[in-house]
């Protein structure tokens, strides 16, 4: 099996000129031979005629002598038969295999008769004259020589196939070197590609089948370039939040061997190790959920529901959390049915309020309005708390993300929560934004279809 595109490209060429030159070159042959065939058998019967009144005009000598010495024996065979049998020829016999006179064709001949046979190949026929000499009714068979023309033809046309066929075996040679080299160049960028070299160009500057080829490739080669950048910050905030938790889960253990440690303080030890066990547990959790939706691979249970119920329901469920810190909601809701997954479109109205609330002073306020705009509702979550610097903000939806890291002690989390929510969102063919200004409050805006009358 041939692999090389060269020479698969070389050898299809090839193949095709050589069959279509040959194809092309026996159908020329056959239509032309046609004509000279035509051709020939109106000279060859001209010229018959006028042998046969040379003989009836002459006496036999003399007439022979004549004929003897015509030019057109370049191009024609002649043989004078006897009533015996017997014939004298005249013309150049060998250039040819002369047709066979059958015992049928003379004897027609010598009756009065004529003769006309049409042979195969280029020109070539044979007639049959009677003729009344002085020594008698003789039979004169005339046949065309291989003309000079048709020869010509031949050796024209196999010259010009020749040609035809060596010049374009040159022409797609050197096309084919332009046509394979950037195939040779995607071939090199994906053994680089492999070897985890995203940074490359191309520099193919076609804009056929191949150009458009090499710019998707540069674009390919520019998404998994990003994606391995998230690969490794992935593998890296994910070493950092295990092992703080696996840090103090260590130390605080080691503690416990303390024999001498006072009760109070081997509680509170314990205390510790729980909590960041649990908080382990959520971030693998969270990750877990994450990697589920990322994938597809949860189904979602679609259904039509009331989006102004399901927010007050999810404040409600979260009033622990704000009244015991005096805060308290501005509702601005209209009814507005969607079409969604309730657990998943829960989940994101309870991270969205809940980090509302983890950042809002004491005694604020979080403020939730909707609107249905068309084909669209839009909800619009907005608290007066800590803000977002506008560089955050262009990260704040990635995993394990967490804005002003000098408060992430203070405000616990693993930054998991809103890369969770906009992934749901996106799965509901929606849309999420954040606008904040820092120490003024942040609102998230959230966009989602609404369920139309074919939904219900």
């Amino acid at each position: 099996m041939i692999r090389s595109l060269y020479i698969r490209v070389v050898l299809t060429f090839l193949i095709s000129v050589i069959a279509g030159t040959v194809i092309s070159f026996f159908v020329s042959i056959w239509i032309f031979q046609e004509q000279l065939n035509e051709n020939a058998n109106i000279n060859l019967r001209n010229f018959g005629q006028d042998v046969v009144q040379i003989y009836e005009r002459l006496p036999s000598s003399e007439a022979d002598l004549f004929v003897s010495q015509m030019k057109q024996l370049e191009s024609y065979y002649i043989r004078i038969y006897e009533a015996t049998g017997d014939f004298t020829s005249y013309g150049h016999s060998d250039r040819h295999k002369s047709a066979k006179i059958t015992s049928e064709q003379l004897q027609t001949v010598l009756n009065g008769g004529a003769v006309q046979d049409t042979r195969s190949g280029i020109a070539t026929a044979l007639i049959g004259l009677p003729v009344k000499t002085d020594m008698g009714t003789k039979a004169l068979f005339f046949e065309t020589l291989a003309p000079p023309s048709a020869a010509f033809v031949i050796s024209w046309g196999l010259i010009f196939a020749t040609t035809s066929l060596i010049t374009g075996s040159l022409l797609i040679l050197i096309a084919s070197v332009f046509l394979v080299r950037p195939i040779k160049k995607l071939t090199q960028a994906t053994k680089r590609i492999a070897a985890g070299d995203f940074n490359l160009k191309l520099n193919i500057k076609q804009s056929g089948e191949l150009g458009t080829l090499a710019r998707s490739f540069e674009e390919m080669t520019h998404d998994l370039q990003q994606l391995e950048q998230m690969r490794r910050e992935f593998v890296a905030n994910v070493s950092h939040e295990v092992q703080s938790p696996l840090t103090s889960i260590s130390g605080y253990a080691q503690a416990l061997k303390n024999v001498s440690l006072e009760e109070h303080e081997r509680t509170r030890y314990l205390n510790i190790i729980i909590s960041e066990a649990k908080r382990m547990s959520k971030m693998s959790d969270s990750l877990l959920k994450l990697s589920m939706l990322e994938s597809q691979s949860q189904h979602m249970r679609l259904r039509t529901l009331s989006l102004d119920e399901q927010i007050r329901r999810v404040i409600v469920a979260l009033q622990p959390q704000w009244s015991a810190r005096n805060i308290h909601f501005e509702l601005e809701l209209e009814p507005v049915q969607v079409m969604a997954d309730h657990d998943q479109l829960d989940q994101v109205w309870t991270n969205i309020i809940a980090n509302g609330i983890k950042f809002s002073s004491d005694g604020g306020a979080i403020h939730v309005h909707m609107q249905q705009e068309s084909d669209q509702v839009t909800v619009r979550i907005s608290d007066a708390g800590i803000g977002i610097s506008l560089e955050d903000q262009k990260r704040i939806f990635e995993r394990f993300f967490k804005a002003d890291r000098s408060h992430s002690r203070k405000y616990e989390g693993s930054g998991m929560g809103l890369a969770i929510t906009k992934q749901i969102v996106s799965l509901h063919q929606g849309d999420i934004r954040v606008e904040s200004v820092p120490d003024q409050g942040t609102t998230f805006i959230v966009t989602l279809p609404v369920a139309t009358t074919a939904d219900h």
